[in-house]
């Protein structure tokens, strides 16, 4: 359930910029500069700062730490330090991209500095601002709900920027429009692709019927989840009475807000929170989490940087 969309009024400064129609180009440039501003010379390195997996080529050797890749080990070096080594590898120096990225009806609401769907925009810009550079390219396969969208894996700075215009002007689906996420993955699955990074953007409300899908692309890709969630996903606020709508079904209920319902409300996304953290960690899927009503940027660092760390032998932090 969620409350109504947000109306407007001032942004915080770190806030995405509004996907208003007429004002789209300014938006996008606006959010180009504010990444770029805040992630440029931050996060040096190749895509290995995103998502850090293995590549092709092999690299140093260095100990191993709980929960590295064992099939990473270096029997020949842990013999000779007599304890327990794994190989590096150097990343591909080109990465495919491909991004499901589900703007279905329950994105198109936000209570805090943006709607869900501007905040989903602005982390496909992180995606491949990230993931650009050298031969890299970048696809996507959009769904409002309505109908999947297929945007070729292309490199360069101008495509890039056109993908991200197309998917912040797909169209919002009418209300009562239901996401299909389990589709949108087997959209990536089907037909192969060469091995690179599989990005899925989503509120992942509902049900986590998805799993399987995402295993399945899990065997082949490695993979980045962006969870994105407003603060009336996961709390009711202290108002009295309230209309609460599903958008994807359309339904409306009029609830008064007792302590009570607030905290079985709570509890309830939690849990849901925490099922959908599991099943991601079970797909071997990095997990971010993006809300309306946090610096989205000094969120996408602290992800980056721990990941760095991590896959560096100096803890996820």
């Amino acid at each position: 359930m969620a409350v109504p969309a947000n109306s407007g009024g001032d942004r915080p400064a770190w806030a995405p910029p509004a996907l208003e129609t007429g004002r789209m180009e300014v938006a996008l440039r606006a959010l180009e500069l504010t990444v770029r501003g805040r992630l440029d010379g931050l996060l040096q390195g190749n895509h290995l700062g995103l998502v850090p997996g293995p590549g092709s080529e092999p690299g140093e050797a260095r100990s191993y730490q709980p929960g590295d890749d064992v099939r990473r080990m270096d029997w020949a070096v842990t013999a000779r330090m007599t304890e327990p080594h794994i190989r590096q590898t150097v990343a591909d120096r080109e990465l495919e991209t491909w991004v499901a990225m589900d703007l279905s009806p329950s994105l198109d609401f936000g209570t805090a500095a943006c709607d869900k769907r501007e905040l989903a925009v602005a982390a496909l810009a992180a995606v491949m601002f990230l993931t650009s550079g050298g031969g890299n390219r970048v696809g996507a396969v959009v769904d409002n709900g309505t109908g999947q969208h297929r945007l070729p894996a292309r490199g360069g700075a101008a495509y890039a920027r056109a993908l991200l215009k197309k998917v912040a002007e797909t169209p919002r689906a009418p209300e009562g429009t239901r996401g299909d996420l389990p589709g949108l993955l087997e959209s990536l699955r089907r037909p192969p692709r060469r091995r690179g990074l599989a990005v899925v953007i989503s509120d992942f409300l509902g049900g986590t019927d998805w799993q399987r899908a995402l295993r399945g692309l899990g065997a082949r890709h490695s993979l980045l989840a962006i969870e994105v969630i407003d603060p009336r996903d996961v709390e009711l606020p202290d108002v009295g009475t309230v209309l609460l709508s599903d958008p994807e079904t359309g339904k409306r209920r009029e609830v008064h807000t007792t302590p009570v319902l607030r905290k079985e409300f709570a509890a309830a996304a939690a849990a849901h929170r925490e099922d959908v953290a599991r099943v991601l960690r079970r797909a071997g899927c990095a997990h971010l989490v993006l809300r309306t009503d946090s610096d989205w940027i000094a969120d996408v660092v602290r992800f980056v940087m721990a990941r760095k760390r991590g896959w560096s032998g100096g803890g996820a932090g």
